[in-house]
């Protein structure tokens, strides 16, 4: 179960010294990062930095990567070949990353409550079998009032609607103190003003600092929220302003035959078609 396997996690982190962040380093470099399971290549030979602050969506088609990438960022997998480094160091030992897993991957019906969620974040810094402290309860207060949660504290979580679950995550990476969030497909199956909410405070969290990756099938939500895009699939195919990638060649190249483009007056209309979702794009 996910939400067992974040208490084994954390109690793995707290064996472990905590690397201490390098000065001006990139929160996140890879280097030649790979990752090869029995039925093929995940990722391959993908280099790229990022850097405090940023926001960037992760973009390609189903299987091309992008779950594996954040797993190897968040240190849930090691890779075959190269590396990955968060702030100079493997990221195995940072409690600074939050991973948030697709909602599909958990199992709602585990009897906690939102505010016990939320204090998972916690327990990194606490230590994992030391009880909360006053302080630790406020933070989770705090956490949950920013993300309009607060009046939900005591339900229990398959009680939530979809956009509901995906703001608990963020509320327990607020308490984590969490610098790099990972949301891996959390607008899949939200409703377009459960969207909205969602990207509201994944700008909030930018201006408070915290590096925000969030891996997208939605070509055009990508291209209007997000300052910075990456086309992925398996190969890094593109890094920069959707401007700069999401140029014909680009998408023609991660996407290919489930990719078509479409000269209308407003621009180049690029529609994704997959076998479960649908992006669309306009890039003038």
């Amino acid at each position: 179960m996910a939400l067992l396997r974040e208490f084994i996690k954390t109690e793995h982190w707290m064996r472990r010294e905590r690397p201490v962040h390098q000065v001006n380093a990139p929160i996140i470099r890879a280097s030649g990062l790979t990752v090869r399971y029995e039925s093929g290549f995940a990722l391959q030979d993908v280099s790229f930095e990022i850097h405090p602050g940023e926001r960037l969506a992760v973009v390609g088609p189903n299987g091309a990567g992008k779950t594996t990438l954040f797993k190897a960022i968040a240190g849930v997998i090691t890779p075959t070949a190269g590396q990955v480094h968060v702030y100079g160091y493997e990221p195995g030992g940072h409690t600074c990353i939050a991973y948030v897993t697709q909602r599909s991957q958990v199992d709602w019906t585990f009897p906690v409550s939102v505010a016990d969620v939320v204090m998972m974040g916690r327990i990194g810094r606490l230590g994992f079998f030391r009880q909360p402290r006053a302080k630790d309860w406020d933070i989770v207060k705090q956490s949950l009032e920013t993300v309009n949660l607060a009046e939900l504290s005591g339900r229990q979580i398959s009680q939530l609607s979809g956009g509901q679950q995906q703001r608990m995550f963020i509320a327990r990476a607020l308490a984590q103190e969490a610098e790099l969030m990972l949301m891996d497909e959390p607008t899949t199956g939200l409703d377009m003003n459960s969207q909205e909410e969602l990207l509201v405070i994944l700008e909030k969290l930018q201006r408070r600092g915290v590096t925000v990756l969030v891996a997208l099938h939605d070509l055009k939500l990508a291209a209007e929220r997000f300052e910075r895009v990456m086309l992925l699939n398996h190969r890094l195919l593109g890094l920069g302003t959707p401007e700069e990638v999401f140029v014909p060649q680009a998408l023609t190249r991660t996407y290919g035959s489930h990719l078509r483009l479409v000269s209308t007056p407003e621009g180049l209309l690029a529609l994704e078609d997959t076998c479960c979702e649908e992006g669309v794009l306009v890039h003038d």
